[in-house]
């Protein structure tokens, strides 16, 4: 009996797996592509997202020494270009939010990086924090990812998960410092 519920349980798992879809040719021959996958983390064979997030890193290290005002304008004109390369390679694969394009954790991470405290622990606390967002997805994140579908709903839904995480860093930030 215990061996027949652990089985369905296994199961019950396995059936809950999602199919992913094959990778697109253009990887690593079209710059868009290359980008639009996160330099090449979306075609690694389990959890693009967090190694798009872990690569999102050593850029986010380029900038973060920009004063405010430049490095919101450097996150603006990020989330604009992501949405529309995401937008354009979605079209071009005819797969909508393809799991393997991940620049939209890029632009979350970003987010989540507004006007945080220098230093490893912050970006390592929010790393956690933008991933625990993005994967959980509460409300609105989960609306978002369900109900838009164009290269805006692609980013949007990783945009509200780095606010979460970005406010989170700010309270915190406050608390201990």
């Amino acid at each position: 009996m215990a061996h027949a519920a652990v089985t369905n349980i296994f199961n019950a798992l396995r059936s809950r797996k999602k199919t992913i879809p094959p990778l697109p040719d253009g990887i690593w021959q079209h710059p868009l592509y290359f980008l639009a996958f996160g330099l090449g983390t979306g075609t690694l064979p389990f959890a693009p997202g967090t190694f798009g997030t872990l690569m999102a890193i050593p850029l986010y290290l380029l900038v973060q020494s920009l004063s405010l005002p430049f490095y919101l304008l450097f996150v603006f004109v990020f989330i604009v270009f992501s949405c529309w390369i995401s937008e354009r390679i979605s079209h071009d694969i005819q797969i909508h939010d393809h799991p393997g394009m991940n620049i939209d954790e890029f632009a979350g991470f970003f987010v989540t990086m507004i006007d945080a405290p220098q230093g490893f622990g912050w970006i390592l606390l929010g790393f956690l924090l933008f991933r625990l967002f993005d994967i959980w997805k509460p409300w609105p994140i989960r609306f978002i990812d369900i109900k838009i579908h164009n290269g805006i709903g692609i980013v949007l839904d990783d945009i509200v998960g780095g606010i979460y995480a970005c406010l989170l860093i700010q309270i915190i930030a406050r608390i201990v410092q």
